[in-house]
């Protein structure tokens, strides 16, 4: 997966139910995706944007040279857009003082560095095991697949992995032959709306990962992750 900024629920689902995970930061960066940003509650209602400005967003660099304008501005101003959760939401101390673990892992200002830092500060805070890769460190022997579906094969058949698990909202991408032919089952992981208490706030779905543990123990969290299911690509999906 792309390496995304605290993202939703169901990118730790697919975490805890991995055995490796790739960061795949080899492909040209896309500005205004959850790479650099994600949703959490609004003060007044509905949801809001935080955002880690970069100095160089554009699709000429690639995702592994995507870099953060101002570390330190970036880590006040994602303090600052949680900062109305403190009345409400029981485990603000503690969300607070993640994110404040993710910046201080920065040894510089690139943006998958944040984002690797802040999935292996949830994953420890939610005792998932975390084992990953990051694409461009990794040299990994494979030749550029000529579609956006060819990446996971090539990179799954690279490792030696037997399996491949994505989102089921993103199974068209995919061709399961493209699997079969390197002796990998694709499949996919399928979870139910987690939905939960957000006090004087109205509920919003799939919001940051930051809303979710501003609200919930790692031991409620874990019982959500718990009931996503793996679902074989040769399997038929009910209404």
């Amino acid at each position: 997966m792309q390496p995304y900024f605290f993202p939703y629920l169901g990118h730790f689902a697919l975490i805890a139910n991995c055995d490796e995970w790739i960061v795949f930061d080899v492909t040209q960066y896309r500005p205004k995706t959850w790479m650099n940003r994600n949703r959490v509650l609004h003060p007044s209602g509905g949801a809001m944007y935080v955002t880690v400005p970069l100095s160089n967003s554009s699709q000429s660099v690639l995702t592994c040279e995507a870099r953060i304008a101002d570390p330190e501005r970036a880590h006040a101003s994602v303090r600052g857009a949680l900062s109305h959760y403190k009345r409400s939401a029981p485990h603000f101390a503690d969300v607070v003082a993640l994110v404040d673990a993710t910046f201080a892992q920065l040894t510089g200002d690139s943006l998958v560095e944040l984002d690797v830092a802040a999935l292996r500060t949830v994953c420890a805070h939610l005792e998932l095991p975390f084992r990953y890769r990051i694409c461009s460190q990794a040299r990994l022997e494979f030749a550029p697949p000529s579609g956006p579906g060819g990446w996971a094969p090539a990179i799954a058949s690279a490792i030696g992995a037997e399996e491949y698990l994505n989102p089921i909202s993103g199974r068209a991408l995919f061709d399961p032959v493209d699997f079969a032919e390197r002796s990998i089952d694709l499949c996919f992981l399928d979870m139910p709306a987690f939905v939960y208490d957000t006090g004087p706030f109205k509920f919003e779905p799939n919001l940051s990962i930051l809303d979710v543990m501003m609200w919930n123990s790692p031991r409620a969290i874990r019982a959500g992750l718990g009931t996503a299911r793996i679902v074989y690509a040769s399997e038929q999906i009910a209404p």
